[in-house]
């Protein structure tokens, strides 16, 4: 537990360099440049085609009429586009998060490599490649559980775990193996990985927490609507943010460990130490032994 409450406080300190802060605006404007380029695009054929499928449901079309009769018309009108931003907020996070890994996990990785651990040799055991194919499926992998998780979100309990779960799956995935792909081999982070498991699953499940956090500003029910360009680039920088800190986090406890694990090795494969050269050729002598002390004759 010490290992993961300093690379917390160093992580938290780093998120306040200039640098980080710098480097946060670049998956934004990516990921907004995409979000409002999709959003111009298809946002009104995906309202209607939501609000084609809620008008074909007998049960949400009786449930909108009685709140119509109660005075809650203008619901109906807004249900769709909720039910549209409820959808896109999984993908846009996601995407936040790949766009973090992507575009920042190296230069953050290099900025704790080189302040804190610059005698630690770079073995290359994850390629670009391979990081990118490893980052977009068990980004797919999340989006898939997300979807199917989304009924389940209807039972109160459950839409403040699931969630966060998934979240903390894929940080964890993610970020772990990011931050070891340039210093460690391959060998050494399945090693890492597999021994700190438990560890890393506790930073993937506080980061994934922190990555629900930021969907807490579209509680404002049918004034998210209107507001929604403007949520959907303050959400954006948010995940951002929480997921530039992820990094960071995973980025200190994997590298100290990484060292840690170095160390050891090769503190175990020191030789024994041999005596000098000179006790060797010239043995020490024997002492002399002493004489027997004389026997007593019977009295």
């Amino acid at each position: 537990m010490s290992r993961v409450a300093d690379a917390f406080w160093r992580a938290a300190a780093y998120c306040f360099r200039p640098r980080v802060i710098a480097l946060s605006l670049l998956p934004l404007l990516v990921s907004a440049a995409l979000a409002f380029g999709l959003g111009y695009f298809f946002w009104e054929d995906a309202v209607t085609g939501m609000r084609a499928t809620l008008d074909s449901w007998r049960l949400i079309d009786t449930l909108l009429g009685w709140l119509d009769h109660v005075g809650a018309a203008g619901f109906r009108s807004a249900l769709a586009p909720l039910l549209v931003l409820a959808f896109a907020l999984p993908v846009i996070v996601v995407l936040s998060l790949l766009l973090v890994a992507l575009l920042m996990t190296p230069t953050l990785v290099h900025l704790v490599a080189d302040r804190r651990f610059p005698a630690l040799e770079k073995k290359q055991g994850g390629p670009w490649w391979k990081a990118l194919s490893w980052s977009l499926w068990h980004g797919l992998l999340a989006i898939f559980a997300l979807l199917v998780s989304m009924p389940f979100w209807l039972i109160p309990p459950l839409i403040l775990i699931l969630p966060p779960l998934i979240w903390g799956w894929l940080g964890y995935k993610v970020f772990a193996f990011d931050a070891l792909a340039e210093h460690a081999s391959v060998q050494e982070r399945r090693q890492l990985m597999r021994q700190h498991k438990l560890p890393l699953l506790m930073l993937g499940l506080v980061t994934g927490y922190l990555g629900a956090a930021p969907a807490a500003i579209w509680a404002f029910g049918v004034m998210a609507v209107a507001l929604a360009p403007l949520l959907v680039l303050v959400s954006i920088w948010l995940y951002t943010l929480v997921f530039a800190f992820s990094t960071l986090w995973f980025t200190h406890y994997v590298l100290a460990a990484l060292q840690e694990l170095r160390e050891a090795r090769a503190e175990g494969a020191k030789p024994a130490s041999m005596p000098p050269l000179a006790e060797l050729l010239d043995p020490p002598a024997a002492a002399p032994l002493l004489p027997s002390p004389p026997e007593q004759g019977p009295v």
